[in-house]
């Protein structure tokens, strides 16, 4: 038997980051949503504020745009992924207390980002997602 025939039967991806992988698709796709909105609402804001908003919402179209590109990587067990997933998700984090803080209206989808930004990170680093990234990477190696 190959290593490639064995590799699905020896790391079974746990039910905790596949519903992590399902989190990271739905907050990218919401952030973008979410950063449209943002975005748009910068016809809203004093003018002093209009550059501040109009960099929030492209920065969270920009994060969610990423996630998704970095999210299937988490389905393979690449470790590198879960670094780039928290990095985002850490940076998304910040974009939406600032998003609290500087805008109006908002803040109820700020929040309910940050809880999911909270629950991925939740279950992509303690053991049972801790243990299929390294047993992942070191059937790679």
């Amino acid at each position: 038997m190959t290593d490639a025939a064995a590799s699905p039967a020896a790391v079974r991806r746990p039910v905790v980051v596949t519903i992590a992988i399902v989190l990271v698709y739905v907050t990218a796709l919401s952030s973008i949503a979410i950063g449209v909105l943002v975005l748009l609402s910068r016809y809203e804001v004093p003018r002093e504020d209009i550059l501040v908003v109009s960099l929030l919402g492209a920065g969270i179209i920009l994060l969610g745009l990423l996630m998704i590109a970095v999210a299937s990587g988490l389905g393979r067990g690449s470790r590198f992924s879960r670094l780039l997933i928290t990095i985002y998700l850490v940076i998304a984090i910040a974009l939406h207390v600032v998003t609290i803080i500087t805008t109006e209206g908002w803040q109820w989808s700020a929040i309910i980002e940050g809880v999911l930004d909270l629950l991925i990170l939740a279950a992509l680093w303690p053991p049972p997602g801790s243990r299929f990234f390294a047993s992942a990477a070191q059937l790679t190696a």
